[in-house]
């Protein structure tokens, strides 16, 4: 589906920054060509969930609540739309908390870019499921931690599995009924300590259902000392307990990020910042208010912070909960999507 909003001015933008992300790392001196190809913007920092290690949710983000405007917005898509081949409308906080996230998915969709959305469904009823498909929406990740309310609960406070499971079904219905049957609906999983015995049981609830997929993911923590939710199945943790008691997380931190090239991350107030683990914007590269994003991607902060990568990663805080490059699965998704732009490249060689 994603060849669908492939252009020859996309995959050269992808091979400019692919290439010049490799021989940076090959001569370890910070250079980069193209821009970016993949954007993540957040609707809202807020939510309705008080999830137990979402600083939104335990309410460790310092920054100022709010939503993202449709006249930031707007202007946002005017710059980048020909460059974007994805565009998540997702970073912290619950997106349908803010009212004009559909007109936005709207506008995405319209300009030939491939849209996706997480959220908890608490707030997905009927309406709102027809609507959500009309929009042109790609896909949805609707979280799910557990298949009874006493499991769920236990990491989603507040929440409820029963509005889960009668959102999905009314997305579910909604595609059937409309012409756009382009959503794929996920279930994601966070496996915990508490909730890793239903393993099995929300890959057959979802299978019931009629969702498109189940995906098993592992937890991120902030509690290294004394966390109490990590699983005990080694597949499904990202972390390691040291010598000291305290978890450290599994994969080797390689002073290199491929995020640091291709994508880059949003808020709700319009400061760009490098990647979705930072959570509280502490390293704002710039403000879309004051820049447009063009100038932004060239400024010698951003060069500086991907040089920083390349040199001195793990003194980077950011960085030290980084799950990049923790297991094969995540580079054999990597290799598909380079394959599928590859495979998009020669299409529009062959037809332009």
């Amino acid at each position: 589906m994603l060849l669908k909003y492939i252009t020859f001015r996309k995959i050269k933008l992808f091979f400019l920054l692919y290439l010049s992300y490799h021989l940076s790392y090959f001569i370890k001196k910070d250079f980069r060509w193209g821009r970016y190809i993949a954007l993540s913007i957040e609707p809202t920092n807020s939510c309705n969930l008080s999830c137990t290690e979402c600083p939104t949710g335990t309410n460790g983000l310092t920054r100022q609540k709010g939503n993202f405007s449709t006249t930031a917005f707007k202007k946002l898509i005017d710059q980048k739309a020909k460059d974007l081949i994805y565009l998540n409308f997702y970073f912290q906080g619950e997106p349908f908390l803010n009212k004009n996230i559909l007109e936005m998915i709207k506008l995405a969709s319209q300009k030939n870019i491939y849209t996706s959305t997480s959220t908890n469904a608490q707030l997905i009823d009927k309406e709102l499921a027809k609507n959500i498909v009309d929009s042109g929406l790609n896909r949805i990740i609707i979280s799910i931690d557990g298949t009874s309310q006493e499991i769920y609960e236990k990491y989603r406070i507040g929440g409820q599995l029963e509005k889960v499971i009668n959102a999905s079904k009314f997305l579910i219905e909604a595609k059937k009924d409309s012409k756009k049957n382009n959503l794929k609906i996920v279930f994601q999983f966070l496996v915990f300590k508490h909730n890793e015995h239903q393993i099995h049981k929300i890959k057959k609830l979802g299978h019931d259902i009629g969702i498109d997929k189940v995906e098993i993911k592992s937890a991120q923590i902030y509690n290294f000392k004394n966390s109490t939710n990590i699983t005990s199945i080694t597949q499904f943790s990202r972390y390691k307990k040291d010598s000291n008691g305290f978890y450290l997380i599994k994969s080797k931190l390689k002073h290199k990020c491929w995020r640091m090239w291709h994508s880059g991350v949003i808020t709700q107030d319009q400061n760009l910042v490098p990647c979705c683990f930072d959570k509280d914007a502490d390293y704002t590269i710039g403000n879309l208010n004051s820049n447009s994003i063009s100038v932004i991607e060239r400024s010698s902060l951003y060069k500086k912070f991907r040089q920083n990568i390349s040199s001195e990663r793990s003194s980077i805080p950011m960085c030290q909960n980084c799950s990049e490059g923790l297991n094969l699965r995540k580079k054999k998704l990597q290799l598909r999507f380079i394959l599928s732009q590859i495979n998009g490249f020669l299409i529009c060689f062959v037809f332009f």
